[in-house]
């Protein structure tokens, strides 16, 4: 009788663990693809956004008060809250307070407008072509550092005292900082993105507007914050040195005038003023703008 031997299925130990852990790992890589993140409840997000500035606010009032009740120094050098308020009322029932905070917001913004509109193919032209950046990259960097106040006196020689004088002195205030905002992205940008817009046909402007200035974008936002800042610094100069009833009352020519009626209270109101515009546009303007940037680049859960 003749007998039939069966060999014993041997499994490749190594194709079907292999396989296995490979699937292993697809899965995980796509359950971190999908994970979604779960938007907080509006509580979560003023405990977490909303109360921390708060409570500074509430310990700098705090401070400001108790060093008013000590008696650290004089009334008329440091006045109290309640006082600055009072003269924040004032402003309000005279109907001047948001004519004199938008006379300089608009002539902020729109000159900070035309700081990106110039400042832009500046930063393009100084990044890629190697002697317009010798020759014009270190004269940006020092135009940078140099104090916005001291255009001043030469931009009223030049153009008299008008708004022309005051959009001149923005303007070379805030698009150095701008064009080497975007000179630091574009250097950051790997090759071979531009190599890979090279292969498609992406050269020229074509090339600038699809692959290197989204590339460079991090970068470019940094400068047009740093711009913004310079923006509104540089008005604030002009405003406080040039005055003339064709320029309107903006907050530097406010802040100048209380000082000229040493009135401290105003002074200190001025003060603030200027410093919650500033924090405003940063947070209304840049901030969201931040976050999509990063978002967009995988670095931000789409939920924050």
């Amino acid at each position: 009788m003749a007998s039939t031997d069966t060999a014993p299925v041997v499994l490749d130990k190594d194709a079907t663990g292999g396989a296995s852990d490979t699937a292993d790992v697809g899965a995980g890589l796509d359950a971190l693809d999908t994970v979604t993140a779960q938007r907080g409840s509006l509580g979560e997000a003023l405990r977490t956004k909303a109360l921390p500035p708060l409570i500074g606010v509430l310990v700098v009032l705090a401070l400001w008060q108790g060093a008013y009740s000590l008696h650290v120094t004089s009334s008329y050098n440091l006045p109290s809250p309640a006082d600055v308020w009072r003269s924040l009322l004032d402003l309000w029932y005279q109907g001047t307070l948001f004519s004199i905070i938008w006379t300089s917001v608009w002539r902020g913004l729109s000159g900070f407008v035309l700081a990106v509109i110039i400042g832009t193919p500046i930063g393009l032209v100084v990044a890629r072509v190697k002697p317009v950046r010798t020759a014009i990259g270190p004269v940006l960097q020092g135009l940078q550092s140099l104090p916005s106040v001291a255009w001043v006196p030469a931009a009223v020689i030049w153009l008299g005292i008008n708004d022309q004088m005051m959009y001149t002195v923005i303007l070379l205030g805030a698009v150095p900082s701008i064009a080497n905002g975007l000179v630091a992205g574009i250097d950051q940008v790997p090759p071979l993105f531009l190599r890979a817009g090279r292969t498609i046909g992406a050269t020229g402007l074509t090339g600038a507007r699809h692959v290197l200035i989204p590339a460079a974008l991090p970068g470019y936002l940094a400068g047009l914050k740093q711009g913004w800042a310079f923006a509104w610094r540089s008005l604030m100069a002009a405003e406080l040195v040039a005055s003339s009833p064709d320029l309107g009352r903006g907050l530097g020519r406010f802040l100048e005038d209380q000082r000229e009626f040493s009135d401290m209270s105003g002074v200190l109101l001025g003060i603030i003023l200027i410093l919650f515009v500033g924090i405003a546009i940063d947070l209304l303007v840049f901030t969201p703008l931040e976050r999509r940037v990063l978002r967009n680049r995988g670095l931000l859960a789409s939920g924050k």
